[in-house]
């Protein structure tokens, strides 16, 4: 499937940290042993803004976001186009790039903000309205 600039979607490989998240290890637990997953975290960082602290989740998020790039690079994304939330192994990057946006919110970090809810839109429109953005 492509967008409408003919632009492929980027379909991540399976997370191997999804696993452990869906059988409650802790966020924490999970980064330490896939330190590569976008999902552990985005879950360290969404956990961080639930517990009010914003800065925490800003570090999580960006190092779950550069997680992500990296990952969606190496399965052939070129900087731009569809990274549908549909399919479950991109979720771990959307949902750290929703986290870097509203952590970048509550740092004051407006253009960062900005540029993330952007990203997360141009990427994914059904990812951002489940993520609330």
């Amino acid at each position: 499937m492509t967008d409408l600039l003919g632009i492929p979607q980027t379909h991540l490989p399976e997370d191997p940290a999804a696993r452990a998240i869906d059988e409650g290890r802790a966020a924490d637990q999970v980064a330490r042993a896939y330190p590569a997953s976008s999902l552990a975290w985005a879950v360290l960082a969404e956990d961080a803004l639930a517990d009010a602290e914003p800065v925490m989740a800003y570090a999580y998020a960006r190092t779950g976001y550069h997680r992500g790039l990296d990952a969606l690079r190496r399965a052939g994304w070129r900087g731009q186009g569809p990274v549908p939330w549909e399919h479950a192994p991109n979720q771990g990057f959307l949902r750290a790039l929703a986290a870097l946006a509203k952590a970048a919110a509550e740092i004051g970090e407006e253009e960062e903000r900005h540029r993330c809810v952007e990203f997360l839109r141009a990427s994914s429109a059904t990812g951002a309205r489940e993520l609330g953005l």
